[in-house]
């Protein structure tokens, strides 16, 4: 819900106003919320808000259409700052005047409060298996119902579901026709007209869940910040109901939002696009230390997550700076947290780049190994054996192999090498 509004006496630059969420001119007092203002003052200048779609909320008639469907909700983590709202999701801490649309495309300021366009109304979702997150250390050989809506919180030139992650809701979704919300029995087959007018509130998701036999729930395919107040509620709903949940995230989350969704979290897939500030701009139109500071709050909380790093050439491809991220991973999260490197495709906005060559994902995994990283693996690739097999760090026997998605020998006994006994770090079945 909205926060409520206290009067700070501080004086401040228009920059550092806009980044404290104050749309007003320099020398004017900030307004927000007393328990934001010691952290939003030392803000600096790289941390102003995103830009944002101005006036480009929907029309009184689509606004209508959407409250029906019950698609609309006030969005959470957000000031209120007389008129406009500055919501507090993500770190692009969006500023909306009255009729503004949000960077993530997903959320509107109506007359002072925000809203989120995109609750129970995904617009893709299937049943995967959970190495294809990629998790290999969380329930191996299990399902997990899928699910995403539109919109994304960064602008990623690689992006593999840019067709979703980089649209409006609006454009993923259709209020006119009849309404149809997914509930078990669930049909033979669905048509694209069918998902366009679809609803799945989060009891539709617990139920659809259940019915299928899958014991968790994925939020991933765009990114579940950008529909956090959905993700948020299904997963409270889904652990009341004894389902395991799944983030698969890019990590751009305010540190509160997060540790509000993590309580009801049981896994997390985090995106660490690169090492460096430049490279997150350039290749994601994001900032590095949000995501580091995601995994270390991660790895506070005791939630099991793993870390993804995609190797694109000419942009995160430099063995040094991979050597480098391999240090900070194993100094700050332990040598037990896996460690995915991934094989870049020519896609979106970078489909005129070669694939990763495989020589550079064997140098980045001996790296990550040099490094003291314990269990390493390289996705999106065929041609290497054990890309995907994890060996006991003691004897270095192999105790899990995958063949793809498949998990083809699993020889853990209650968690632990049945050589030599050695625990293997993970959530096991």
């Amino acid at each position: 819900m909205g926060m409520d509004q206290t009067s700070v006496g501080s004086l401040m630059t228009r920059r550092r106003a806009l980044a404290c969420g104050a749309a007003a001119i320099a020398g004017a007092g900030l307004r927000c919320s007393g328990s934001w203002v010691d952290s939003l003052l030392g803000l600096g200048d790289s941390e102003a808000p995103a830009e944002v779609f101005k006036g480009d909320a929907p029309d009184e008639r689509l606004w209508a259409l959407w409250r029906a469907r019950g698609w609309v909700r006030e969005a959470s983590h957000y000031l209120k700052l007389d008129g406009n709202v500055q919501c507090k999701v993500c770190p692009n801490n969006c500023i909306l005047a009255p009729g503004d649309r949000s960077h993530c495309r997903n959320k509107v300021n109506r007359d002072g409060t925000l809203y989120t366009m995109v609750y129970g109304n995904p617009c893709t979702f299937h049943v995967d298996p959970v190495e294809k997150k990629p998790l290999y250390h969380f329930h191996p050989g299990t399902r997990a119902f899928s699910l995403a809506t539109s919109g994304c919180v960064f602008r990623c030139l690689n992006c593999q579901n840019w067709e979703i992650s980089q649209k409006k809701p609006e454009e993923t979704k259709d209020p006119t026709g009849p309404e149809l919300r997914l509930r078990p029995p669930l049909p033979l087959a669905l048509t694209y007209d069918d998902l366009s007018r679809l609803s799945l509130f989060p009891d539709d998701v617990v139920a659809v869940t259940r019915a299928l036999g899958c014991p968790s729930i994925a939020y991933t395919y765009s990114e579940p910040t950008a529909f956090y107040e959905y993700a948020f509620d299904t997963c409270r709903l889904a652990h009341g109901h004894g389902l395991k949940n799944i983030i698969v995230s890019c990590g751009s989350i305010e540190e509160r939002a997060l540790r509000d969704l993590a309580v009801h979290v049981d896994a997390a897939h985090v995106d660490l696009k690169g090492f460096s500030d430049e490279t997150y701009r350039r290749l994601n139109s994001g900032k590095l230390q949000p995501i580091l500071k995601t995994l270390k709050t991660y790895n506070e909380l005791g939630v099991w997550f793993e870390v993804i790093n995609l190797v694109v050439p000419t942009y995160t491809d430099d063995l040094d700076s991979i050597r480098r991220m391999c240090g900070w991973l194993a100094e700050n999260l332990g040598p037990d947290r896996p460690l995915h490197f991934s094989r870049f495709n020519p896609q979106h906005k970078l489909d005129h780049l070669p694939v990763t060559p495989i020589d550079i994902l064997l140098s980045a995994r001996e790296a990550a190994r040099a490094a003291g990283l314990r269990y390493v693996y390289i996705g999106n690739v065929r041609e290497v054996p054990d890309a995907g097999t994890t060996y006991c760090p003691t004897c270095r026997r192999p105790v899990i192999e995958r063949d793809a998605y498949a998990v083809t020998s699993f020889q853990l006994h209650e968690g632990r090498c049945p050589h030599c006994r050695t625990p293997i770090a993970g959530v096991w079945a």
